[in-house]
């Protein structure tokens, strides 16, 4: 079973940039594909960003594809997730996770919790104007 930690969640403003990281602990790290969510106040966790394991891959959230971008350094268990030009939108709880598979067909069948097995704890996430 992985275990990952969350960090880099603060409060910013608008327009403002934030990278969150999340290091994971297990030895199966460097062959899964890896993802954030998140959950706003009073929603449902949503989907964020997957990256497949050799980092070659990616998939992101309408809602956040041109200011987001996740990455992975398998060297030393890490992935990040780079936020760019902030919105109040964002505000939410992110959280890191792991899965065992990556689809080619996010497009038609985006990600789902239900996809991934392992989770950290969440990094509050406030953007403020």
């Amino acid at each position: 079973q992985m275990q990952l930690k969350e960090s880099g969640g603060r409060s910013v403003q608008s327009g403002d940039s934030l990278r969150l990281s999340c290091v994971v602990s297990g030895p199966a790290f460097g062959n899964s594909p890896m993802a954030w969510f998140r959950q706003p106040p009073g929603k449902e966790r949503e989907f964020v960003a997957i990256i497949a394991y050799h980092g070659g891959s990616t998939f992101y959230a309408d809602s956040v594809k041109g200011r987001f971008a996740i990455s992975r350094d398998n060297a030393i268990n890490t992935f990040y997730l780079q936020m760019n030009s902030l919105k109040l939108e964002d505000t939410a709880v992110y959280y890191c996770a792991a899965g065992r598979w990556y689809h080619s067909d996010y497009d038609t069948n985006p990600p789902t919790v239900r996809d991934f097995h392992s989770w950290g704890q969440g990094t509050q996430v406030t953007v403020s104007s």
